[in-house]
C-alpha cells in the first residue's frame, strides 16, 4: 500500500513540475507572441491604465493625460499642440506614436526598466512603473517666434546652438493638433482621414523629414570648399569668372540676377549671390573635394537621429562637370533639410566644427531623478578654422551690405546668406525662399544661435521672392528670441 502511495505522490510531483514548466513556457518563452496577438488586449489596457509621462519645454509640460473613465482610461492631451507637433509627434490609442512620443515611449509609458531601482527584476516581472518625463532642448520663445513668423505660409524653421548642437527651435507649417488623434473614437478617425487627405500634408515634419534644393544658401559650402582647397586664396581677388558662364561641355549659359558678377571677387560674389562665380568655383574645386566638404557639413549622412530620424541631405557625387556646376549653387540633385542648413550656418559660427544636433536634454523619473542625460556630442571638422573665420566675415557682409539686411539685429553681430531655389518642371514652381544665419550678442564670446528658414509658398510676385525679403525677417525674430532668453535652458 505504501509503495502505491509513493508512486502516486511521485506522479503528482511530476505533474506539478510539468505544470510549472508549462506555465514558465507560456509566461516567459511564448509571452512575446501572446503580447503581439491582436486578440490579446491586456497590454493595450495596461498601457492606458495610468497617466503618461510628459514632454517638457522650458521646464513646463506641453503634454498631459486626461482620465476618460473608459476601458482605455487615459488619453494624451497637448498644450499648444500645433506649435510643438514637430517636436512631440502624437500618441494615439488608434494610430500609435510618432517623433518624441515614439522614440521616448519607454520612458513616457513607464516600461523602461531604468525608471525603477531594480531594473532587472522589473523587467523579469514585466511590471510597469509611473511614466518618466522627457526634457527637451527647445527654447519656447524661439519656437513661438518661428511659428508666428511663418504664419499661414508653408515652410519650416530649424535653430541650433552652435557650441553644443542643442536644437532650440523646430517648426513646420501648416501644422496640426496631435490631440485630435489621441482617442480611439469616431472623432479621431475623422481627423486622421482629414489630415491624410490634406494637400499641404500638415503631419509632414518639414524641418527634418522634407528635403529641398537649398539654392544659394549652399554657396556657403561651395565657398568653404574653394577656400579649403586654396582655389581661392584672397577673398578680394578677381575670380576670373565670365558672365554669363557656359556650363562645361554644353551650350547652356548660366546668368545672374545681380549685376557686377563678371570676374567678381569671392566677397562681392557672396554679397550679390553670383551664380556664375560659384558654379565655376565648384567646377574648379572638383567633384571629389566638393563632395568631401559637403560630407563634412553632414550631407550624405544616412542615419542622423535627434533622437527620431532625419531625412538624408544629399550632394550627388556621380555628376559631370556641368551638373557639378549646378550642384555647387544648390540646384540639380542637391537637397537639404532645414536642420541640415542650420548645421551649415552653425559650422561657420562654430569655427569650422559641426556638433551633432540633439533634441532631448535628459530623461527623468517621476520623482525627478535623472535617467539619462545628453552628454557630449560627436564633433567633426567641416572646414579649417581660418576658412570659417573668413566665411563669418562674408556672412556678416551679406547682412550689413548685401541681400540679408532684414536680418540685422541692433547690438548684435549677425551673419547670413539668402537663397532662392528653383524647382518644378522647367523651374515652373514658385521658388523656395531660404535664409541661413547666425547671431552673436553684444558681450557674448561666441555665436549663440544658428538658424535656417525655408518658405515654400511666399505670398509675393515670383520676381520678388527672395530669401532676404521673405525668410530673413523670420530668422531675425528667432535669433532675437534666443539672444534675449539666453537659449532657454529649462529645468525639468
Amino acid at each position: 500500500m505504501t509503495r502505491y502511495i509513493r508512486h502516486a505522490a511521485a506522479f503528482c510531483v511530476l505533474l506539478l513540475a510539468a505544470l510549472l514548466v508549462n506555465a514558465a513556457r507560456v509566461q516567459i518563452v511564448q509571452a512575446p507572441s501572446y503580447d503581439a496577438n491582436p486578440a490579446n488586449r491586456r497590454p493595450e489596457i495596461a498601457r492606458y491604465q495610468q497617466p503618461r509621462g510628459d514632454i517638457l519645454v522650458g521646464g513646463e509640460p506641453v503634454t498631459g493625460s486626461r482620465d476618460t473613465s473608459e476601458h482605455l482610461r487615459y488619453e494624451r492631451t497637448y498644450a499648444d499642440g500645433p506649435l510643438y507637433a514637430p517636436v512631440t509627434g502624437f500618441a494615439s490609442q488608434e494610430y500609435g506614436t510618432t517623433l518624441l512620443e515614439h522614440t521616448e515611449d519607454g520612458v513616457l509609458s513607464g516600461t523602461d526598466p531604468m525608471l525603477v531601482p531594480f531594473p532587472l527584476w522589473h523587467d523579469a516581472a514585466r511590471g510597469r512603473g509611473p511614466g518618466g518625463d522627457v526634457v527637451t532642448t527647445i527654447d519656447p520663445a524661439a519656437q513661438r517666434a518661428a511659428y508666428r513668423g511663418l504664419g499661414r505660409r508653408k515652410g519650416a524653421v530649424a535653430a541650433v546652438e552652435p557650441s553644443s548642437g542643442r536644437i532650440l527651435a523646430l517648426v513646420s507649417t501648416p501644422s496640426y493638433d496631435p490631440g485630435e488623434l489621441s482617442g480611439n473614437g469616431a472623432a479621431a478617425t475623422r481627423s486622421w482621414a482629414r489630415l491624410n487627405r490634406h494637400p499641404d500634408r500638415p503631419m509632414l515634419n518639414r524641418a527634418v523629414r522634407q528635403t529641398y534644393p537649398p539654392g544659394s544658401t549652399f554657396k556657403v559650402v561651395t565657398a568653404a570648399a574653394a577656400l579649403d582647397a586654396r582655389v581661392v586664396r584672397d577673398v578680394d581677388a578677381p575670380t576670373r569668372s565670365p558672365d554669363p558662364y557656359t556650363l562645361p561641355g554644353t551650350r547652356t549659359r548660366l546668368t545672374n540676377a545681380s549685376r557686377g558678377c563678371a570676374d567678381a571677387s569671392l566677397r562681392v560674389a557672396f554679397e550679390r549671390s553670383c551664380n556664375t562665380v560659384f558654379a565655376k568655383l565648384g567646377v574648379d574645386v572638383g567633384v571629389a573635394r566638393m563632395a568631401a566638404t559637403a560630407r563634412g557639413f553632414g550631407f550624405n549622412e544616412p542615419d542622423l537621429r535627434i533622437p527620431f530620424s532625419v531625412a538624408r541631405s544629399t550632394f550627388d557625387t556621380s555628376v559631370d562637370r556641368a551638373q557639378l556646376a549646378l550642384s555647387s549653387i544648390g540646384q540639380y540633385n542637391t537637397r537639404a533639410t532645414p536642420l541640415q542648413m542650420a548645421m551649415v550656418a552653425a559650422a561657420v559660427a562654430g569655427g569650422g566644427q559641426v556638433r551633432e544636433p540633439y533634441l532631448v536634454e535628459r530623461t527623468v523619473r517621476a520623482g525627478g531623478g535623472t535617467v539619462a542625460a545628453a552628454g557630449s556630442r560627436p564633433v567633426r571638422r567641416a572646414m579649417f578654422p581660418s576658412t570659417a573665420a573668413r566665411l563669418k566675415q562674408l556672412m556678416t557682409d551679406v547682412v550689413e551690405n548685401g541681400t540679408g539686411a532684414r536680418a540685422a539685429i541692433r547690438g548684435a553681430r549677425v551673419g547670413g546668406k539668402t537663397g532662392t531655389a528653383q524647382h518644378g518642371v522647367g523651374n515652373s514652381g514658385v521658388p523656395y525662399a531660404w535664409f541661413v544665419s547666425w547671431a552673436q550678442g553684444h558681450g557674448d564670446l561666441e555665436p549663440k544661435v544658428a538658424v535656417a528658414v525655408v518658405v515654400e509658398d511666399a505670398a509675393a510676385d515670383r520676381a520678388d521672392i527672395t530669401g532676404g525679403g521673405v525668410a530673413a525677417p523670420i530668422a531675425r525674430a528667432v535669433m532675437e528670441a534666443v539672444l534675449t532668453t539666453g537659449g532657454g535652458r529649462g529645468e525639468g
